[in-house]
């Protein structure tokens, strides 16, 4: 009964920022892999950044280094995603996804285990 949920969404303009959090429930958090991922209208899923379980590595995807930083609170269960300097092209459902095993291709939906419903972010121009 894994469960994770996604907040923080919603409308910002262009050059704003916005903080998704994640919080799981079910099962033990703090030896997780955890990722997050986008999906934009008629697009794949793609992947945006993945923080190890001790949270001391972290990956992201070509398009939003050095803009996003993803960081996890192991004392509330929660993973966050810190997105600045947002563009339009930033726009669309983000996903909270855990990897129980700490897989190697991190960039891969196929490797996460749970995925949360997805939290709608919007930036207009």
């Amino acid at each position: 009964q894994v469960q994770l949920v996604e907040s923080g969404g919603g409308l910002v303009q262009a050059g704003g920022s916005l903080r998704l959090s994640c919080v799981a429930s079910g099962r033990p958090f703090s030896t997780d892999d955890m990722g997050w991922f986008r999906q934009a209208l008629g697009k794949e899923r793609e992947f945006v950044a993945r923080i190890s379980w001790s949270g001391v590595t972290s990956y992201y995807g070509d398009s939003v280094k050095g803009r996003f930083t993803i960081s996890r609170d192991h004392a509330k269960n929660t993973v966050y995603l810190d997105m600045n300097s947002l563009k339009p092209e930033d726009t669309a459902v983000y996903y909270c996804a855990l990897d129980r095993h700490a897989s190697g291709q991190y960039t891969q939906t196929s490797v996460y285990d749970y995925w949360g419903q997805g939290t709608q972010v919007t930036v207009s121009s």
